[in-house]
């Protein structure tokens, strides 16, 4: 009787020591297919559950184990959430999450995570938007996510190939970290003093200016098309940039600014560029995103082992 009990204990050490290693990853994954990280943040704690409860002594690999079982929950959770957000007021964009800290979000390399290429992801349908970021961000092979989606490795190629075709020229050919965080620098010097002519040098003739509001007054309900349009909307409120201070953030791999106003964080923004210039601005006015980005902040890149057990005490 006395030594089951450390057994258990220890057998519980062991699960809790597993998941905190691979929390990262498990959090990317589901990030990446979801696009939320509120959403993501559920999944992984619906995965911690289930791994609790899984007779552990039977599983071969807990990565495999831990890997399929997020993948399919977020895959879940991507079908519903398509639904929820066919009644979403104006452009949808995903919720940037801070990188600073943790700039891959657990993968190998920071694949499937700017803004502008996830939005182009949740474009796809969601088994063919987990088999792009298994194989592109997290660098599995195709044996390995046939069995993840239940599909054969000849599928999984072909919606891999699929999903790859999506991308425009835009998504493959963006410029680097250094040369964005100068475009958005100059995209922000060039609003904030009203330089119309600086602006439209910046962006590429087929720009477009995307707002995500969920209906909150001020932000675009549609999506603003062309250069003109794009350079006089970001100079359009003469009295917007001299009421709010600029924040530099770094969201998603890449460059953003967060806008302050009376002190809170109201609103946040990016581009999306190649070296023909910026072809996307992005702008989160929903206050929602805004509490989950500025939560991103404090997350840890992995949770600690004290809240790991802290979770275990809740449950049990």
């Amino acid at each position: 009787m006395h030594s089951e009990a450390p057994l258990a204990e220890s057998d519980l050490s062991e699960a809790v020591s597993v998941f905190v290693e691979l929390r990262p990853r498990l959090f990317g994954i589901a990030y990446r297919v979801l696009g939320s990280a509120v959403e993501a943040e559920d999944v992984v704690q619906e995965v911690w559950l289930r791994w609790q409860r899984t007779d552990r002594a039977i599983v071969i690999s807990p990565v495999a184990f831990l890997s399929s079982t997020t993948t399919r929950l977020a895959i879940n959770v991507a079908q519903s959430a398509r639904v929820r957000r066919e009644t979403y007021i104006g452009p949808w964009l995903p919720e940037p999450v801070d990188t600073s800290n943790d700039p891959e979000i657990g993968a190998e390399r920071a694949e499937a995570l700017e803004l502008a290429l996830l939005l182009v992801l949740e474009k796809l349908p969601p088994t063919e938007r987990a088999a792009y970021v298994l194989r592109e961000a997290f660098d599995y092979d195709y044996p390995e996510i046939a069995r993840i989606l239940r599909l054969s490795p000849v599928n999984v190629r072909k919606i891999v190939s699929r999903a790859r075709k999506h991308l425009t020229d835009d998504q493959r050919d963006s410029v680097d970290a250094v040369e964005h965080q100068k475009l958005l620098g100059a995209f922000v010097a060039a609003a904030q003093q009203g330089d119309v002519g600086r602006l439209e040098a910046l962006l590429t003739p087929n720009a477009v200016s995307l707002s995500d509001g969920n209906g909150i007054r001020g932000a675009a309900r549609m999506p603003v098309l062309g250069r003109s349009r794009v350079a006089n909307l970001s100079t359009a409120y003469p009295r917007f940039w001299p009421t709010v201070a600029v924040e530099p953030v770094a969201a998603n791999g890449r460059s953003g600014i967060l806008l302050h106003r009376d002190g809170r964080p109201a609103t946040f923004m990016t581009i999306a560029a190649t070296h023909r210039g910026i072809h996307q601005v992005m702008w989160v006015f929903n206050p929602a995103k805004i509490a989950a980005f500025l939560h991103s902040r404090s997350r840890c890149a992995v949770i600690r082992r004290s809240d790991c057990a802290r979770v275990v005490a809740r449950q049990g």
